[in-house]
């Protein structure tokens, strides 16, 4: 395959912090990587530097195959509050915006050479069905309000608008930061076959690992601003690093052996030091410096108390709950049971964080109850995240809650011993919370959540923004939790491991209760799916046979009717297709396009009528 991005000596550092040093990184035609390292180690640094966002500092380069167009998605993406969906879906495509502005200046021009060029460039880019495309693409990712402006989007809404920007820009290389944060799971799965595609060259951070494992080829690791390639999904890629740590603390302990025997000879007669051979001295230093190093994975170690939990948990009788003319929970009633685990699932808006807000007392239900026994301690973390001022340290934001911490087996400690344990070392407790990273201050608010101790914790999609290793870590912790667990998120490994039941909110407030994880939930709908389509087949060979009346059974007044409705039927099909057509171009006038709309609906009404006609005379 040939190589259509280049980086040499990519370097980048803060002040005295060094993220990554003189990285070399080579990308060929239909490479799907995904990049993987810990919180705040410059995944997001590299991967601007790679889509041309950002530069790499001094002596740096890189370089593209010619004509090759990167898309980028940043992981918080930058829209126009301005624009309504449509207009910021269609000016991501610079070069498709600019051909069709020039298409439409030409045709003000009445200049014909300027409009045959505009006209060519048009036919190059298919500009002809621009408004068609942004639609389609727009619809398989549940956007339906095309005229709602940017500024009043949710984050999910706001993620799926960038990532229709993407698909409609017909890149080379997509570089995407955390493409599934804020999608639901139906999105998330299309945008998963949509990356499968061979034509498409991939480099993305993703914490998502059902993810990475079907969509990536190939794995890069940023490990103490080194960087691994793996060739091979994550699963592999698990392995192999497990492999190469032991390999690398192997030579590690050579070294170390070599190094004490090299030591003893360096001792001896110091006086004659100057006469010793200096090859055996030079290397002597190198053997020093390798027998110094050692692999180790750091983990956060979440090694929190749980206040006890009485047998009285939350009850709620018959909860409803609505946003204007919608019905968000409609007369849910539900006794949670002490160590319990319980996943939502449901299309992004349909009513999870509202339901979370309820059970947690941040909103009233309009009807109904909830009945809290005394001993429960619950522990929010929101999808909105940590709150801070700008001038807030590390330190600031966790003394606000305790100035100590209680650990599983009761013993008490400091909160910068806690923070330790988080993997923030004492270096960082005065580090501005705004200069963290987006997973650093995730990280930093699950221990503002589970410095209270809380026995009945409810997350609000806790994966976004977090490395994987602690991913890890978190998903053993709550494996063990013996409180109770309301989860959401859209990352289908963590529902997996961790949901022993589900709730689906089906919308208009119907909450459905299913006894098993995200995976087996699928495998019931898609069960329910085949079983619909086999019923509707026998349904439609049974009406077959009733529709095949012998010709002799015809009186000549019933076949010319026949003859007569299949012509009509034929022909009013033909227009049908030629006005969709001519509606998809985007060129009608106001007036035009109430006329032809207005004609479609009659002739779909007339086609119905006159089909249900051919089927009571072929009855």
């Amino acid at each position: 395959m040939a190589t259509i991005l280049q980086a040499e000596n990519i370097s980048k550092s803060y002040g005295t912090r060094i993220l990554f040093n003189n990285l070399e990184i080579n990308i060929n035609e239909g490479d799907r990587i995904a990049l993987i390292a810990p919180n705040g180690s410059g995944k997001s640094t590299l991967l601007r530097i790679l889509a041309g966002k950002d530069s790499s500092d001094i002596g740096g380069s890189v370089r593209c195959k010619e004509s090759v167009k990167i898309a980028w998605l940043e992981q918080d993406p930058s829209l126009n509050p301005e624009r309504d969906v449509f207009e910021e879906v269609f000016a991501s495509s610079d070069e498709l915006s600019k051909t069709v502005e020039e298409y439409e200046r030409a045709i003000l021009s009445n200049n014909t050479d300027i409009i045959g060029s505009a006209i060519r460039e048009m036919d190059r880019l298919n500009g002809w069905q621009y408004e068609l495309k942004v639609k389609q693409i727009l619809s398989l990712l549940k956007i339906d309000n095309l005229n709602q402006k940017v500024a009043t989007l949710s984050g999910g809404q706001r993620k799926r608008v960038a990532i229709a920007g993407i698909m409609l820009a017909n890149a080379d290389l997509l570089v995407l930061d955390e493409p599934t944060n804020h999608l639901d799971l139906e999105v998330i799965e299309y945008l998963e076959e949509y990356l499968c595609k061979p034509s498409l060259s991939l480099l993305m951070v993703t914490h998502d690992r059902y993810f990475l494992d079907r969509v990536c080829t190939q794995i890069m690791e940023l490990d103490n601003g080194q960087l691994y390639r793996y060739q091979g999904n994550y699963s592999y890629y698990l392995q192999k690093k497990e492999e190469r740590i032991e390999n690398f603390n192997s030579e590690t302990d050579r070294a170390r052996n070599l190094f004490r025997k090299e030591l003893e000879w360096i001792r001896r007669m110091p006086q004659a030091r100057a006469t010793k051979a200096k090859y055996r001295i030079n290397a002597f230093e190198q053997i020093k410096e390798r027998a110094l190093q050692k692999k180790v994975n750091h983990k956060i170690a979440i090694d929190v108390k749980s206040e006890r939990l009485g047998s009285k948990i939350i009850n709620c009788k018959g909860v409803t709950h609505h946003f204007g003319d919608y019905c968000t929970i409609d007369n849910f009633s539900y006794n949670f049971a002490k160590g319990e685990k319980v996943g939502l699932v449901g299309p992004n808006g349909v009513g999870k964080t509202t339901f979370l807000n309820i059970i947690s007392e941040l909103i009233p239900p309009q009807s109904g109850i909830i009945e809290t026994g005394e001993t429960v301690v619950k522990g929010y973390y929101k999808q909105s995240g940590l709150e801070y001022t700008p001038e807030e340290t590390v330190i600031d934001v966790v003394r606000k809650y305790s100035e100590i911490a209680t650990l599983s087996d009761g013993s008490i400690i400091p909160v910068t011993q806690f923070l330790s344990k988080f993997l923030f070392p004492y270096s960082c407790h005065n580090t501005p919370v705004s200069r963290l990273s987006g997973g650093e201050r995730r990280r930093l608010y699950l221990v503002t959540i589970l410095m209270k101790n809380p026995n009945f914790l409810i997350l609000d999609e806790p994966t976004n923004d977090l490395d994987i290793i602690t991913l890890n870590v978190l998903e053993d912790y709550l494996s063990d939790f013996k409180g109770c667990l309301i989860i959401v998120s859209h990352d289908r490994f963590f529902l997996d491991k961790l949901a022993d039941h589900l709730f689906v909110f089906m919308g208009n407030g119907i909450i459905k209760d299913f006894p098993g994880n995200y995976s087996d939930y699928k495998e019931y709908c898609r069960n329910l799916e085949k079983e619909k389509n086999t019923t509707s087949k026998k349904i439609e060979e049974r009406k077959q046979p009733s529709l095949k009346k012998a010709n002799n059974k015809y009186s000549y007044k019933e076949k010319f009717e026949i003859t007569t409705l299949e012509t009509e039927i034929n022909l009013l099909e033909k227009e049908k297709a030629e006005i969709e057509e001519i509606l998809s171009t985007g060129h009608l006038s106001q007036k035009e396009l109430t006329e032809k709309s207005k004609r479609i609906g009659e002739i779909i009404s007339l086609i119905d009528q006159k089909s249900d006609r051919w089927i009571e005379l072929n009855s």
